[in-house]
């Protein structure tokens, strides 16, 4: 036994040696200064600018590529890649913790954009790699393990709001851009800009872009098999029935943020639907951008301290049931213009949700509570988008087609008014989640959860692998 135990620590040390070795070749001394969050925005800013500058082109090639069933395909293609995200966001965060975010925010940038020159070349391939890059489109979930390494506990929130403002802002101003280029010189030059970001992103990862695990890395955890149980999609959902107060919060999550998934998937498709130009979508966009930021910041703020965390979520899901079925009814431009407002106003819910779940998980479970939250959210990527299509298809939705029913001119986007109604029964379920939620000791799995390597999760760092996994629709 002692023999077995020195050469362990032998190997450890070596291990540790070879690490050492290995970082000082290619880690840290790479990239420029000490790992920041600035470097995590940068990455962030760059790959969604390039993403937003195809906005209308990808309306375009997907109307000519798909004549028939424009939004039926939209919401197969957008499914398949939010259900592949969903299934391999904890893997690859999971493997992160062991080898690194540097080359895992290579990994996911590269592949996340890999489908942009397609464009041009072939859009059935355009489209069939977008589907299937969403096993490691899943950029949003490094960028996080590698906010949470680098920053204390008490900043974090703070700089998940910094990396999730740079997102919106990033496509506040690209889609204009690119609708603006389109018209000017033509969908082409786009592609080739938007390649030409995609690819500045790599080399900025590659080039200035420090390893940020080094410095905390646990030799307990170096070398370290990945378990079956930290890479499973569905592990924290499994644990989402161990409490009376998360199974709320869970299905109030469930039940709003799957019509609002289906919603980011097919609403710029259907503003062309009701007649709005390249322009007027890349505006449109820009306006609910800025206002989300405001929502987000400001209002969130003045009203968690005024009426309370509940009460925050129940406002922000009226809202959201009040620009659905505005969504649902409206047909004329102005109408949309209107539900914006309400839109950017129900941007709220999730943030309210997620602080509310940090007050009912314990200390060392905060990971473990958010990671159930945001797998549901991933499931909707996947669920939300599919759903919509299918709803269009149902009811013979077609862009360019006139509405040649009565209730076509009546409902003219069915699958809003479909989501009005599950927001509606989140409010219901919302209603009952405690307003101030028991902190005393959870039953079973949900009060000791430790990691699989053994040892308990540490609270400086809680669950790398599963707080980060916040979703790329945030804003």
């Amino acid at each position: 036994n002692m023999t077995q135990s020195k050469k362990k620590k032998r190997a450890n040390r070596s291990l540790l040696l070879a690490k050492k070795i290995i970082i000082k070749d290619g880690g840290t001394a790479q990239g420029f200064g000490a790992p920041s969050v600035y470097h995590a925005v940068i990455v962030i800013f760059l790959e969604f600018f390039a993403w937003g500058l195809l906005t209308a082109p990808t309306l375009v090639v997907l109307h000519e590529t798909f004549p028939k069933h424009t939004f039926l395909m939209n919401g197969l293609i957008q499914g398949v890649k939010g259900l592949l995200s969903f299934l391999s966001a904890p893997l690859i965060g999971a493997l992160s913790d062991v080898w690194g975010r540097k080359s895992f925010l290579l990994l996911t940038v590269f592949f996340t954009c890999a489908p942009i020159p397609l464009m041009k070349i072939s859009p059935w391939w355009y489209f069939a790699v977008i589907s299937v890059s969403g096993v490691f489109a899943v950029t949003f979930s490094v960028v996080f393990a590698y906010v949470a390494d680098i920053t204390q506990e008490h900043e974090r929130s703070m700089a998940y709001g910094l990396v999730s403002a740079t997102f919106a802002a990033s496509l506040v101003t690209s889609p204009a851009i690119g609708a603006y280029l389109g018209r000017v010189y033509g969908d082409g030059l786009v592609v080739v800009l938007a390649s030409a970001i995609a690819m500045l992103d790599i080399c900025f990862i590659l080039v200035a872009v420090p390893e940020s695990l080094p410095e905390k890395m646990r030799p307990a955890s170096w070398g370290a098999p990945i378990s079956w149980e930290q890479a499973d999609p569905f592990a924290s959902l499994r644990k989402v029935g161990q409490d009376s107060t998360v199974l709320l919060i869970c299905i109030t999550v469930f039940l709003s943020y799957l019509p609002e998934a289906g919603q980011y998937s097919s609403f710029f498709l259907y503003l062309r639907q009701v007649r709005f130009s390249p322009e007027s979508v890349a505006a449109f966009i820009a306006v609910l951008g800025l206002l989300s930021i405001v929502a987000q910041t400001v209002v969130l703020s003045l009203l968690m301290r005024s009426i309370g965390n509940k009460n925050t979520i129940l406002l922000g899901l009226g809202f959201q049931i009040l620009q659905l079925a505005w969504y649902g009814f409206g047909s004329e431009p102005w109408m949309m213009w209107a539900a914006a407002a309400l839109a950017a106003m129900s941007t709220i819910t999730f943030p309210a949700i997620s602080a509310l779940v940090s007050r009912t998980a314990e200390p060392d479970q905060q990971g473990v509570g958010q990671g159930m939250v945001t797998g549901i959210r991933g499931l909707c990527n996947g669920l939300g988008p599919a759903l919509y299509g299918f709803i269009f298809y149902i009811f013979h939705v077609e862009l360019d087609s006139k509405p040649n029913l009565l209730w076509s001119s009546i409902i003219p986007g069915p699958p809003f008014l479909f989501g009005a109604c599950s927001v509606l029964l989140a409010l219901l379920v919302a209603l009952f989640i405690p307003e101030h939620p028991h902190l005393g000791p959870r039953p079973g799995g949900w009060k000791k959860h430790s990691s699989p390597h053994g040892h308990p999760q540490s609270p400086q760092l809680p669950g790398e692998a599963k707080e980060p996994l916040l979703q790329d629709t945030n804003v």
